[in-house]
C-alpha cells in the first residue's frame, strides 16, 4: 500500500530538529539524497510550512521549492523587488482537518468561481466565469500516498478579498499525520545556537 511506503521513507530519513521561534523545525534527508523541511507551531501542532530539495542530475543541491507557507512572507523577491501587492497571490496552508489553498487579492463575489476536482488529471482548477482568474493544482500528500482525488472533500468560501479553497483530509493521511507528529516529539530537538542547520 502506498500510503505505508510513505510512511516508511519517512521513518527511514535521517531526521534532525530544531526548536526556534515557536516552531518546531525538521529537516529530512532521504535515502535517495533529496531533502524536505517542515516547520510546526509549537502550540497547536499545525504544520506551517514544507519545502522540498531535490538532488540535480549532477549530484549537487537544486532550490528549494515550497509545498506549503508562503515562499516569501515579507513579499520580497531573491532581486528585492517587492511583488505588486494588486497581483493574486496563490498559497497553501492547511489545518488539521483540511489541505487548504488561499488566494488573496481576488475580490470578485462568489458566483464568480468554480472550483472543480480533475481526477484524471489528478489536479484541482479554479476558474472565474469572467475569465481574470485560472489555476491548476496538485494535492502531492495525495500522490506520494497514491490516494484517489474526491470531488466530494472539496469546497471553498470567499471573505475579505481571499477565495479560500479546502480539501478533507482522508482518514488515511490523518493517521499518518498523527503517527508521524508523534516521532516528530520524540525527536531531541536542539534549540536554536546549538546547532548549524544546513537547511537555513
Amino acid at each position: 500500500m502506498a500510503v505505508q511506503h510513505w510512511a516508511e521513507t519517512l521513518k527511514k530519513a535521517k531526521k534532525t530538529a530544531l526548536i526556534s521561534d515557536g516552531k518546531r523545525k525538521v529537516h529530512y534527508l532521504f535515502e535517495d539524497g533529496n531533502e524536505m523541511a517542515e516547520e510546526y507551531d509549537l502550540k497547536t501542532d499545525e504544520l506551517v510550512l514544507r519545502k522540498w530539495r531535490h538532488k540535480t542530475t549532477f549530484g549537487g543541491h537544486g532550490e528549494w521549492t515550497w509545498e506549503v507557507g508562503e515562499t516569501n512572507p515579507n513579499g520580497l523577491t531573491s532581486d528585492l523587488i517587492k511583488e505588486s501587492s494588486s497581483n493574486p497571490l496563490f498559497m497553501r496552508k492547511d489545518t488539521k482537518t483540511s489541505f487548504q489553498w488561499r488566494v488573496r487579492n481576488i475580490s470578485y463575489p462568489i458566483e464568480v468561481y468554480s472550483v472543480s476536482a480533475e481526477p484524471t488529471e489528478r489536479c484541482c482548477v479554479i476558474r472565474t466565469s469572467n475569465k481574470k482568474y485560472y489555476k491548476k493544482f496538485s494535492i502531492p500528500d495525495l500522490d506520494r500516498c497514491q490516494l484517489p482525488l474526491e470531488s466530494a472533500a472539496l469546497s471553498f468560501t470567499h471573505a475579505n478579498n481571499t477565495l479560500i479553497i479546502s480539501y478533507k483530509k482522508p482518514k488515511e493521511i490523518l493517521t499518518l499525520e498523527q503517527e508521524l507528529l508523534g516521532e516528530l516529539k520524540k525527536l531531541k530537538g536542539t534549540s536554536e545556537g546549538d546547532i548549524d542547520c544546513k537547511t537555513q
